[in-house]
C-alpha cells in the first residue's frame, strides 16, 4: 500500500509516541521533504520531540522523504489556500497514485478527497491501529481521551468523541457475535 503524509499525523503520533503505528499499519510512508522540513528541521530547531521521533523513523527506514521539484507541482495546487507541506503532499500522492493520503487539516482533506484520493487522520490511524490489533480498545480509548486534555494537538473533541464511539459501538458487536 503506497501512502503519503502530511504533518499533521505524524507530529500528532510522534507527540502521542506512538509514530511506531505507521510502519505497523503500512509497508512504506512516503514524506515531502516540505513536510519533513516543517515537522523535523524547524521543529529540531524548536527542540520538539515530536521533531526527534520522525527524524529517528526516517532514520529507521520507516519514513521515506521524497524530494520533489517545485515547479512540476501543478499549478492548480499551488493556487491553493493550503500550506506548502500539505499542497506537496497532495501532489505526490496523486503523482504517484497513493492508496492513501494522511492529512488533519480540513481544508486539505476536503481538496484530497475533491481530487479522488483516500484519506485518514491522526484518529483514523488510531481505529486502524487497533482494528489491527496493533493497539487495544483501552489503550486506543485513553489515547483519544488523551487528546482532549492536551494543548498541543487540534482534533476536534467532537470528531474524537464520534471516534469513540464509534469504536464502543464495533466492540460491542464484536463481543455481542
Amino acid at each position: 500500500m503506497r501512502v503519503v503524509a502530511d504533518s499533521g499525523p505524524l507530529m500528532a503520533l510522534g507527540k502521542l509516541s506512538l509514530l511506531d503505528l505507521l510502519h505497523g499499519l503500512f509497508e512504506q510512508v512516503l514524506v515531502p521533504r516540505a513536510v519533513h522540513d516543517e515537522v523535523v528541521v524547524r521543529g529540531m530547531e524548536r527542540d520538539h520531540a515530536d521533531a526527534f521521533a520522525v527524524h529517528l523513523a526516517v532514520r529507521r527506514g520507516h519514513l521515506l522523504v521524497v524530494d520533489l521539484d517545485e515547479t512540476r507541482v501543478p499549478v492548480d495546487l499551488r493556487a491553493l489556500p493550503l500550506d506548502r507541506g500539505e499542497k506537496h503532499a497532495l501532489h505526490l500522492a496523486l503523482r504517484d497514485a497513493a492508496d492513501l493520503v494522511l492529512l488533519d487539516d480540513l481544508k486539505a482533506r476536503e481538496e484530497a478527497r475533491a481530487r479522488g484520493l483516500i484519506v485518514k487522520g491522526t484518529l483514523g490511524i488510531l481505529a486502524s491501529a487497533h482494528r489491527r490489533d496493533l493497539l487495544t480498545f483501552p489503550d486506543v480509548e485513553a489515547v483519544i481521551e488523551g487528546i482532549l486534555l492536551r494543548d498541543d494537538l487540534w482534533i476536534a473533541e467532537g470528531l474524537c468523541r464520534q471516534v469513540l464511539v464509534s469504536l464502543r459501538a464495533e466492540r460491542q458487536a464484536a463481543e455481542d457475535r
